[in-house]
């Protein structure tokens, strides 16, 4: 018969559990994920005229602010690719990334919670503006002549000072 420890010797059972029930559920509380930031990208697409390519937005938050093209990173994807995608996605055009332009990551930059952009200069390859996916409106317009969203603004200017990538 094999050994059953304290049992075996008479000894209650612990309310707890086994020894080895009791290891793993310690291993398993340390093997946790963390929770981290949520990763992002934003586009800064300006044209020859010296105007910025925004959307207004379709939905909270800021509905119906101008903001940057842009939006979450999906796994498997790069972050350079992620900003391409989302350009497309929310305004029709095919865009190439010309160079990082930096990182921002204020906690409360986004009211949705801790996410962190990874912002991109990029030009226009092909196509015509059209308003789609999150973008209820897309133009090039001079940015200091509307209010951004989020850290936006900040992050144009950023764009055109062409100076080396900030972290924030």
């Amino acid at each position: 018969m094999p050994f059953t420890g304290a049992l075996r010797a008479g000894w209650p059972a612990s309310p707890w559990g086994s020894t080895l029930e009791r290891s793993k559920k310690r291993k398993d509380a340390l093997m946790a994920e963390p929770e981290t930031p949520k990763l992002m990208v934003d586009a800064v697409v300006p044209s020859e005229e010296g105007e910025v390519l925004l959307i207004r937005r379709a939905s909270d938050p800021y509905e119906g602010q101008w903001a940057l093209p842009g939006g979450f990173v999906e796994v498997g994807e790069t972050l350079e690719d992620a900003a391409a995608r989302e350009t497309e996605e929310e305004t029709g055009l095919k865009v190439e990334i010309v160079r990082l332009v930096g990182v921002y990551s204020d906690p409360n930059r986004d009211p949705r919670g801790h996410n962190v952009s990874c912002a991109y200069l990029a030009r226009v390859r092909e196509g015509e503006p059209e308003a789609a996916s999150d973008a209820a409106e897309v133009s090039f317009l001079d940015p200091s002549t509307v209010e951004l969203a989020f850290d936006h603004e900040k992050i144009v200017a950023d764009a055109l000072s062409g100076g080396a990538p900030p972290t924030y």
